[in-house]
């Protein structure tokens, strides 16, 4: 399984922080698209950044069974 974290306002559109798949290697970008595709109703994943097992990842970064990705969308203030 790849556990997938999803942060803040992705999380809450999606309404759950974690999703699993039951996969054995996939791309990054496979992964942001698979997770648009189960909800739809989730806007900016294009924007959001990915963490690999903590540590920043690409687009063509190869996520294997038991990794954690995690997206995290850009954060503002004021």
């Amino acid at each position: 399984m790849i556990k997938v974290l999803l942060f803040a306002e992705l999380e809450e559109k999606a309404g759950q922080r974690e999703i699993e798949y039951d996969m054995e290697e996939v791309s990054v970008k496979e992964l942001r698209n698979k997770v648009q595709e189960d909800f739809p109703n989730i806007t900016g994943m294009e924007r959001a950044m990915a963490a690999l097992n903590e540590e920043y990842a690409g687009e063509d970064t190869p996520v294997h069974k038991d990794d954690l990705l995690a997206f995290i969308p850009p954060v503002s203030g004021g």
